[in-house]
């Protein structure tokens, strides 16, 4: 009987290590057959929240499964990023990732999580530059003039941003830098309300991404300066790089991506990447982006990763320079 007891003991326990290590690998090979939370931390209505809903519409119809977009905005996209680091790494909840990434770090230091250490990316989803654009009634024809009177009235010439530590932020502190000009920051929260006193005339010029600046370029209440990428935006063809304004070696770019919490199981990240790449190269998705300013981009996970180190390298340096600090 001992026999008997111990043997079945025996065989009970193979089946429970069969079936803990058949599991994973079932859930895996059955991915998606449940909705996926895509995290944007971000506001809705921002241009981060339409390139999000964009590609969740069709990787919804690429997985069979909804892809639902859940805006946790705050404390410069660390709200919704901690979110997504604490989740289980399922596939199930997925981080509409920004620059604010490799900004974070530094400006918000000690952050509760590594970017890469604690998320896995995807890919890279899109790059938009910036406009350095002024009220259409400013003075300032182009950014040289506007440098030169900076440079001739220290101090004096403000700039707008969408929030301390932004993106718009360190692009207009690296400026700051290369150029050799002394100007007053203006943070405000968000995009619109910089916009606004922009259009008011409050404010000097701000860097602002394409896709809120340019329908107020389009209809002659605002004037871009330059684009903050190393070629012309196809957008706005006559407008001068940084770089030709007298700027050697400026460059800053907003860039976007999707990433999952680490430990996602690799055959889950591919997945996403293929069906992810598959919708950035589709001409309708291509033609919505380029529309706005940006430009998609379907990366390996590896690229994106190097993306994200080479970013956060440069922007830890900008932000020590500038000593910028979480306020």
């Amino acid at each position: 009987m001992k026999k008997i007891l111990s043997a079945l003991r025996s065989i009970a326990v193979t089946l429970a290590a069969l079936v803990t290590a058949v599991t994973p690998a079932s859930a895996q090979s059955n991915y998606p057959n449940k909705s996926i939370r895509y995290v944007v931390p971000f506001a809705p209505g921002g241009g981060s929240d339409i390139v999000a809903r964009r590609i969740a519409l069709k990787l919804s119809e690429a997985l069979g499964q909804q892809v639902i977009v859940d805006n946790k905005p705050g404390a410069a996209t660390t709200i919704g990023t901690e979110f997504v680091v604490r989740s289980q790494p399922d596939g199930y909840t997925m981080l509409h990732g920004s620059s604010s990434l490799a900004i974070t770090p530094s400006t918000h230091a000690p952050l509760k999580y590594a970017p890469l250490v604690d998320l896995a990316p995807v890919t890279q989803t899109a790059f938009q530059p910036y406009l350095v654009v002024v009220n259409a009634k400013s003075p300032f024809k182009n950014l040289t003039e506007l440098l030169a009177h900076a440079k001739a009235n220290p101090g004096k010439v403000s700039f707008a941003t969408p929030g301390t530590g932004s993106g718009g932020h360190l692009a207009t502190e690296l400026l700051k830098m290369l150029a050799g000009v002394d100007m007053i920051h203006v943070p405000y929260k968000g995009d619109g309300p910089a916009l606004t006193d922009l259009l008011g005339g409050q404010i000097t010029f701000m860097f602002g991404t394409v896709s809120p600046t340019l329908p107020h370029i389009n209809s002659g209440k605002l004037r871009a300066l330059a684009v903050s990428t190393s070629k012309r935006l196809l957008l706005l063809p006559a407008v001068l790089t940084v770089e030709e304004s007298g700027v050697p070696g400026y460059e800053a770019i907003s860039w976007s991506g999707v990433l999952v919490p680490a430990g996602t199981p690799p055959a889950i990240i591919n997945r996403l990447n293929l069906e992810i790449g598959k919708i950035l190269r589709n001409p309708e998705i291509e033609k919505l982006f380029l529309q706005d300013g940006s430009e998609p981009v379907a990366s390996t996970p590896a690229q994106f990763a190097e993306l994200i180190r080479i970013s956060t390298e440069k922007w830890s340096k900008v932000v020590k320079a500038a000593n910028i600090t979480n306020q």
